[in-house]
């Protein structure tokens, strides 16, 4: 582990870039999960504003995004690699995997395990031709952190999510759990946590065949690979996750990107300034996830209530395939800060992007949660007392009944007010680009002493 305070900086002699300092090489090594994509990009963009040197190797769905930021983009090679963002690239399509067992499964050989060998072979050709100082890796590959160790560069895992991996006194990341109060709670989540921890440690011997391919030792645990890194930064705001009863140094919470997706399309509202019923805003994956069913649920609450709704429905599903109504609107994007200013309830698949966002507004939410990291956020959503959480397949009333509750009761708005301005300092004041100029620069005063791996 890299020690990231109190950093002395670099004895290159490179000049000071834009912004005063000294520029760095950084290699960001990611996969298109949707939500995990606009952070990315936000941290790379802010990066080469500074003045430094970014490369991003990926999916080639993801070019433009990422030469639009001004760093330069190179696809996956040997790895699996997503041309476009369509349905049927999607390596995972989690929405046909029914229980956790078989969805864990998915992830370890799809993602975190499965390819690592081809995603480290690629990041050790592209380092090659691109002599970084630090990599920065989405916190699913590994390859990309074996790859590091080998080389000898720090490694950053970036979460733009709740944090996912066990720690003391947490519950276990999948199911949703809020913390335990008491010994069957805690039992609970021992026998949870360990069915994971077995389940992900399946892929040990791939793992260590990754490892041994690249000269290093074998780990007990492929998680064990997380202990090497430099450190963790968590993209979301400390307030809102729950927090460990053993915090370790190495995680960092670096506040949130609030930023809108770039591809949002410019809003303007269908009704007159003079309308003020209350705006309720309908929000779900930017990735498919089988969601059509609950959209239209949510549209038929909606339509029984005296509100203005806006749904976005997202690249992934058509807004003519959604039911009408006289007081809905549904669009394929919108950009959710505007919305949000007006907005007195969100509805959504509680994917982190959304949920902070709203939470930062000030809005409480009607969580829907689909898989991935949804059911956890929604977790935490309720445990801070800012909104309700209901089954993704629940009926059109529940729905409305749940939106009517948000709306009459002060308590959800006042709760979720007070977590958004905690969200709001700490988005204010990440630390996230500092961090990272931080590590470069000791990986850089590393090489100067001749201690980088040749």
């Amino acid at each position: 582990m890299l020690v990231v305070e109190n950093q002395s900086g670099s004895s290159s002699t490179a000049a000071p870039g834009a912004s005063g300092v000294k520029p760095r090489r950084f290699l960001f090594t990611h996969w298109e999960g949707g939500g995990n994509t606009p952070p990315m990009l936000a941290l790379a963009g802010r990066l080469v504003k500074r003045g430094h040197a970014v490369r991003v190797l990926g999916d080639p769905c993801n070019r433009d995004e990422v030469e639009a930021t001004g760093a330069s983009f190179v696809s996956w090679r040997r790895a699996p690699r997503r041309a476009d963002k369509s349905v049927a690239s999607d390596p995972l399509r989690d929405w046909e995997v029914k229980s956790p067992p078989a969805m864990i499964a998915r992830l370890r050989d799809r993602l975190f395990v499965g390819p690592s060998l081809a995603q480290a072979q690629d990041v050790l050709t592209e380092l090659e031709r691109f002599p970084a100082d630090a990599i920065i890796t989405s916190e699913m590959l590994f390859g990309p952190m074996v790859a590091a160790e080998s080389a000898g560069i720090p490694c950053v895992a970036l979460s733009a999510n709740v944090y996912l991996f066990p720690r003391p006194g947490v519950p276990p990341f999948g199911p949703g759990l809020l913390p335990a109060s008491n010994a069957m709670g805690r039992a609970r989540d021992w026998i949870i946590r360990t069915i994971a921890m077995r389940a992900f440690g399946k892929g040990a011997a791939t793992f260590n065949a990754t490892r041994g391919a690249l000269g290093l030792a074998p780990l007990r645990h492929p998680f064990d690979q997380l202990q090497r890194l430099a450190c963790h930064l968590v993209l979301t705001s400390a307030a809102f996750d729950f927090q460990s009863t053993a915090p370790s140094p190495q995680i960092v919470y670096a506040g949130p990107e609030l930023d809108d997706p770039a591809w949002t399309a410019p809003w303007r509202s269908p009704w007159p300034p003079e309308d003020r019923r209350p705006l309720v805003l309908v929000g779900f994956s930017t990735t498919f996830q089988n969601q059509r069913d609950p959209l239209r649920r949510a549209i038929e609450a909606l339509a029984g209530l005296e509100v203005r709704a806006v749904v976005t429905a997202g690249p992934s599903i058509d807004p003519e395939a959604l039911p009408s109504a006289a007081n809905v609107h549904v669009c394929a994007s919108a950009p959710h800060s505007a919305l949000l200013r007006e907005a007195a309830a969100v509805i959504t698949h509680a994917g982190h992007g959304t949920v902070i966002r709203a939470l930062a507004a000030g809005v409480p939410l009607v969580c829907m949660p689909m898989g991935r990291d949804q059911n956890d956020t929604a977790a935490r959503v309720v445990y801070h007392g800012a909104g309700v959480r209901l089954h993704a397949g629940a009926a059109s009333p529940t729905i409305r009944q749940a939106v009517s509750e948000i709306l009459a009761a002060p308590c959800y708005r006042e709760r979720a007010r007070a977590l958004g301005e905690q969200i709001v300092r700490d988005a204010q004041g990440s630390s996230a680009v500092h961090l990272l100029e931080r590590v470069a620069a000791t990986a850089a005063a590393g090489v100067a002493g001749g201690s980088r791996r040749r």
